[in-house]
C-alpha cells in the first residue's frame, strides 16, 4: 500500500513520535498550522471513523484524548478536526485526526469561518433528520 501514514507507521517514512498505543499513534505533523500541531491515527489502515473497529476506536480517541492534554498546554486551545471522507476534505484516505493549538492571531486561519454561512432548514426537514438520524 502506498499510504504516507501506514509508511509512517512501518518506519519507512520518518516522523516525529510523540505516543503509542495498541493500535493508534500521534506525532507531530510534517506540515503544521501551528506550533505543536499533532496528528493520531489507527495502526491499521482505516479510511473512516465508521471503520474503527470497536477497540481501536476506544483506543484511537482515549490517544486523541491524551495527546490533547500535551498539545492544549501549549496555548490552552486545541482545534479537533476529523476531515472523514474526501468529500468532507480528507486528502489522504487514511483516517487521521489533527490537533491544531489555536490562539487568536495565528496563521491557522479564521477560527469560526466554516460557521459564517449556516443554512436555514425547515422545522419539518430539521424533524425529518431527527427520526433519521434518531433512530
Amino acid at each position: 500500500m502506498d499510504c504516507i501514514f501506514c509508511k509512517i507507521i512501518r518506519k519507512e517514512v520518518p516522523a516525529r513520535f510523540l505516543l503509542e498505543t495498541k493500535h493508534s499513534i500521534s506525532f507531530l505533523d510534517a506540515f503544521p498550522l501551528a506550533q505543536g500541531h499533532a496528528l493520531v491515527i489507527p495502526k491499521n489502515h482505516r479510511e473512516k471513523i465508521q471503520d474503527l473497529l470497536p477497540d481501536e476506536n476506544a483506543d484511537l480517541f482515549s490517544l486523541v484524548q491524551h495527546t490533547i492534554s500535551k498539545v492544549d498546554k501549549i496555548t490552552g486551545a486545541t482545534l479537533v478536526a476529523i476531515h472523514n471522507g474526501k468529500d468532507a476534505g480528507q486528502d489522504i484516505p487514511h483516517l487521521h485526526v489533527h490537533l491544531v493549538p489555536r490562539s487568536s492571531g495565528d496563521s491557522a486561519g479564521a477560527i469560526h469561518s466554516m460557521f459564517d454561512s449556516t443554512i436555514h432548514i425547515t422545522d419539518d426537514v430539521m424533524s425529518d433528520l431527527q427520526k433519521k438520524l434518531g433512530s
